[in-house]
């Protein structure tokens, strides 16, 4: 059953609608969040405000990560520009990195050794910024619609995740501007629906808004459009094994992060449309541990996140793939009828939250060594909820 935690809420740091938390490492790292109109504030671990800066031009703040090599290095993306910050002083910024992304900055994803930063916008591309002088090595191109989200694998600083509103996941190795592999969420759930037949059934696209990888590189989960987290195992070789799903909520899922200070890395907290926040352990799920056992799970609906800005796109996805990544799309994708089995059982949520408003970011942080979760929604103020499940 869901249940209404009381949050804690650290207000006044911003008078517009919240639209990105970060964490920066370690027992006592800051926090910062970004708002429209560009306002950003970092905050201590009791939620006491460090500071406020306002970003140039007063572009909306999409996108903060904080480096885990250089504690003086915040980085905030606002139009299609990049600004570094010292999050402990905020009077002016370091650096600038202006026009590294080709339209409109959605997420910015920063490799463990802070060397390099991914930039994902509105067209589609994914810029790769060398660090720290932030020249663009090179672009990734392959979406077809808007790059909502990048996450780098932990412990392979040269492999990056992409997904987007063209229901793709993309895995690149960064020595190439191909992918390695590419997985299309909208094929598999055409493939499925034509498996199970539902005259008048409700859908909505699995648009792909929010990647994450485990601490351990080999698993991935993609928050999505039509209610679920999507599951991919990556094996040797950096192939696609295993991809399944599992219903995480009734309406679109805007936020899906793995948590690296529960007891192994398969924890996952996610957000969506219908207000709820859901953590989950999927340790016993068939794509995480491929020996469990199945049963059936239905797929769901979902609502439309807010910026599900639909672009009309002309061109249509380059068919000359290599043949070894049409051949481990399409294993994966049958593998997967049989691992979005018996994911009701196996990825129950440990605990629902019902926070009662649309979720814009889930920023998981251990606060004074408590497992919580920040959380912004269509407000000012940001909610902490305790992680605890007993």
């Amino acid at each position: 059953m869901a249940r209404m935690n009381v949050a804690r809420q650290w207000s006044e740091g911003h008078s517009t609608p919240i639209l990105c938390v970060g964490a920066a490492p370690g027992p006592e790292g800051l926090l910062a969040s970004g708002s429209e109109g560009g306002q950003l504030t970092v905050w201590s671990q009791e939620g006491t405000i460090v500071g406020r800066h306002q970003l140039p031009d007063e572009e909306d703040c999409t996108s903060i990560v904080f480096s885990s090599a250089a504690s003086a290095q915040l980085y905030v993306s606002h139009g299609e520009n990049v600004s570094v910050v010292d999050p402990r002083n905020l009077k002016s910024t370091v650096r600038e990195f202006v026009g590294v992304g080709e339209e409109e900055i959605n997420a910015l994803g920063l490799n463990e050794t802070g060397s390099v930063l991914a930039v994902a916008d509105d067209s589609g591309a994914v810029r790769i910024l060398d660090l720290p002088d932030g020249k663009v090595c090179r672009t990734l191109r392959r979406h077809t619609n808007i790059c909502s989200s990048v996450a780098f694998r932990p412990q392979r600083p040269n492999n990056l995740l992409s997904a987007g509103l063209d229901m793709q996941v993309i895995l690149w190795g960064l020595q190439k501007t191909r992918p390695l592999w590419t997985l299309s969420l909208q094929d598999i759930v055409e493939e499925e629906d034509s498996h199970q037949q539902q005259p008048g059934k409700l859908f909505n696209p699995p648009l792909a808004h929010c990647v994450t990888v485990s601490s351990c590189g080999n698993v991935v989960g993609c928050a999505a459009e039509d209610g679920r987290v999507h599951l991919m195992r990556i094996g040797s070789g950096s192939k696609l094994e295993q991809q399944g799903a599992f219903k995480a909520h009734s309406q679109g899922v805007s936020q899906a992060h793995f948590m690296n200070f529960f007891p192994h890395p398969y924890w996952l907290i996610s957000g969506g449309n219908d207000g709820h926040i859901v953590l989950c352990d999927l340790s016993k799920h068939p794509v995480v541990a491929p020996e469990g056992t199945s049963k059936p799970q239905s797929s769901a609906v979902g609502d439309r996140r807010k910026k599900s800005k639909i672009k009309a796109k002309h061109k249509k996805q380059d068919k000359a793939e290599p043949s070894q990544e049409v051949e481990e799309g399409k294993k994966a994708s049958e593998d997967g009828q049989a691992a979005e089995a018996g994911s009701l059982d196996t990825c129950a949520p440990k605990l629902r939250i019902n926070h009662g408003e649309k979720v814009n970011w889930l920023c998981p942080a251990l606060l004074k060594g408590e497992p919580s979760v920040v959380v912004a929604d269509q407000s000012s103020h940001l909610a902490v909820y305790s992680l605890a499940t007993q």
